[in-house]
């Protein structure tokens, strides 16, 4: 299966779906050099996630999934369309959790710029419970501050605080972390929102929905054999590995680098 993102924030999901499918082999591409995908105008965004879905598949994964907000909100449905093999985003599962899990239908987005431009979470929820209302706030501060040397500083729950603010106003009971490098701060969150608010975030629903369209197309891989991963990065293959063992939780022997030329040639 492959697995895409701007940078290291996807491999949060890729962990679950390496805990949900130890049986399955999965290749991770890091788009560094052009990371953040957060700031940058919806239609370059939708460009580089064509290459990158072109590429993926090209690879002969059998699934890929836009394990990055700001790619699923520019472009999952070209990504649907254009690619021969299923493709999941992170989106549409936090919505559904999002519906499931708020009790006065006041739910808050923290996103990126690009991400809560788009309004996909906002158009998802309405889908499923049009009496549902969302609050979203743009975070351009916080992916920067979770990929330094120290995310947890009282920094980065200083611009916890500033973003929440909005969404304590509205009264919001529940708040969906619409970014995959979120979670690594996961208790920053908790504290700043307290018990009262449930949180919801991308990479246990990603990692079910995953499990779902393979055993639904019949695609799964033989469940006692052991599965493996090997990841890409089009930046620098050292900070990736030294940033992305944070994230995934798990050892990251290798990284390839591959070129933007080797992306671009495949769309």
């Amino acid at each position: 299966m492959g697995v895409f993102d701007s940078g290291v924030g996807g491999l949060t999901v890729l962990h679950e779906c390496l805990v949900t499918l130890p049986h399955e082999d999965f290749l991770y591409l890091g788009d560094h050099a052009r990371l953040p995908y957060g700031p940058r105008p919806l239609d370059e965004v939708r460009r580089f996630a064509r290459e990158i879905g072109a590429f993926l598949e090209a690879q002969g994964v059998k699934l890929v999934v836009a394990a990055c907000n700001t790619a699923t909100s520019a472009a999952l449905p070209q990504l649907q369309e254009e690619l021969a093999v299923p493709v999941v985003g992170v989106i549409t599962p936090e919505a559904h959790a999002a519906v499931q899990a708020t009790r006065n239908r006041r739910v808050g987005l923290l996103a990126t710029e690009a991400t809560v431009e788009a309004g996909r979470y906002a158009e998802l929820v309405r889908t499923l419970d049009a009496g549902v209302e969302v609050f979203s706030v743009a975070c351009p501060r916080l992916v920067p501050l979770i990929e330094s040397d120290d995310p947890f500083t009282a920094e980065t729950t200083e611009a916890v605080r500033e973003y929440a603010m909005p969404l304590k106003a509205a009264g919001v009971d529940t708040v969906i972390l619409g970014c995959t490098h979120y979670p690594l701060v996961r208790p920053i969150f908790q504290r700043v929102f307290g018990r009262d608010v449930t949180l919801v975030f991308s990479a246990e629903e990603t990692a079910r929905e995953v499990a779902e369209t393979l055993a639904r197309k019949g695609f799964e891989n033989d469940a006692s054999r052991q599965g493996g991963y090997r990841f890409l990065t089009t930046g620098d293959p050292d900070v990736f590995r030294t940033m992305g063992a944070r994230f995934l939780q798990l050892p990251i022997p290798a990284v390839e680098r591959i070129e933007l030329a080797e992306l671009t040639a495949a769309a």
